[in-house]
């Protein structure tokens, strides 16, 4: 990989620890704090990292955050200001195939982060600002609709079980006298997102079956109802709570939700596929043992209180994902038609 990297260490620059580098959020947001003029240290697994190659890379460390005890040096060497907790495993269906993995990361790692930072500000009096990445797989089957802050915690999958449980953790911490706030994320997208996500599976589908490189797109539930944002806009959010007079819990989302079958109906529109109705089947591998019927979240209180609000619809965002697929996927297959001869 070919990176650019940051090696700014300036006495009057904020410094954050962002982990969960690898993943879609922890790119964008540490870009965005390098852009911002941080000084920006990430965490990413003992596992090969998947990354986005030609983004900036911050200060890399790489750690095992399930184990408490590689956490404490961490925080010793790097001195943060800020902790932006996004390591995890983050997709439910792999939830269901490694709960215990699931529980071990989401749920040890941030207890193991939010002790370590509470530990070193009470022995340095440098105290150290915590945001957690949240999600709206918390309320599960929730009665509320649309789901806010106080909206009952009642998780239905190994993911939600052990988002719920680092979310009440960060109240726990909050209450004791922390700096830690929740961002509770709907689901939101980008070309960073990884193509286990049902959303980039559908826009790198549809890009190979609009190019003549695939002939199915094969889902589970398409009825479900999601409440879907721009991923650049959530990581702002994330910094926006940083930089508050007070910790607290806020949903992050856009008001307005749509099923699965809109998203692949979009999709398909966006790559100039008009009859594609039979190019969709039904695959029951996909269909998850629980799935919420309609997650939306009222983000009043995050437009009220930190002036955020979405900057993206949901037409773009599958569009802007499409078209980078439908690019990405012309790039792969030029060198093998021009080896071919074709």
């Amino acid at each position: 990989m070919t990176f650019a990297s940051n090696r700014r260490l300036a006495a009057d620059m904020p410094i954050a620890l962002v982990t969960g580098f690898a993943g879609q959020d922890g790119q964008y947001l540490a870009e965005r704090l390098l852009q911002d003029n941080w000084t920006v240290h990430a965490t990413i697994s003992p596992r090969p990292m998947r990354a986005d190659s030609e983004r900036v890379v911050p200060l890399l460390h790489t750690v095992d955050l399930s184990v408490p005890g590689n956490v404490p040096p961490l925080l010793d060497e790097v001195q943060p200001d800020v902790i932006f907790n996004l390591a995890g495993i983050s997709s439910v269906a792999r939830s269901w195939e490694e709960p215990a993995a699931t529980i071990a990361i989401n749920g040890v790692g941030a207890s193991s982060l939010l002790e370590a930072a509470w530990q070193r500000s009470t022995r340095t009096d440098k105290g150290i600002k915590f945001i957690q990445a949240s999600s709206a797989e918390i309320f599960g089957h929730a009665t509320d609709v649309p789901q806010h802050e106080a909206s009952r915690i009642q998780p239905v999958s190994p993911y939600g079980a052990s988002k719920a449980f680092a979310h009440q953790l960060v109240g726990v911490y909050r209450e004791r006298g922390m700096f830690a706030s929740s961002a509770i994320l709907y689901n939101h997208e980008s070309p960073l997102r990884s193509p286990a996500f049902v959303t980039r599976k559908i826009t790198s589908q549809v890009a190979r079956i609009a190019l003549g490189f695939d002939e199915r797109l094969r889902l589970g539930n398409t009825e479900v109802r999601r409440d879907w944002g721009w991923a650049p806009d959530y990581v702002d959010a994330m910094i926006k709570m940083a930089l508050h007079s007070r910790a607290d819990d806020f949903v992050i989302a856009t008001g307005k939700s749509h099923t699965v079958g809109d998203f692949v109906r979009l999709a398909f529109e966006a790559a100039g596929v008009e009859r594609w109705e039979n190019l969709v089947e039904f695959d029951e591998r996909f269909a998850r043992p629980a799935d919420p019927v309609e997650m939306r979240g009222d983000a009043t209180k995050a437009q009220r209180e930190l002036g955020w609000h979405p900057t993206v619809s949901f037409d773009d965002i599958v569009k802007r994902m499409v078209e980078y697929d439908m690019s990405r996927e012309r790039s792969r297959m030029a060198p093998v038609e021009r080896e071919t001869g074709r």
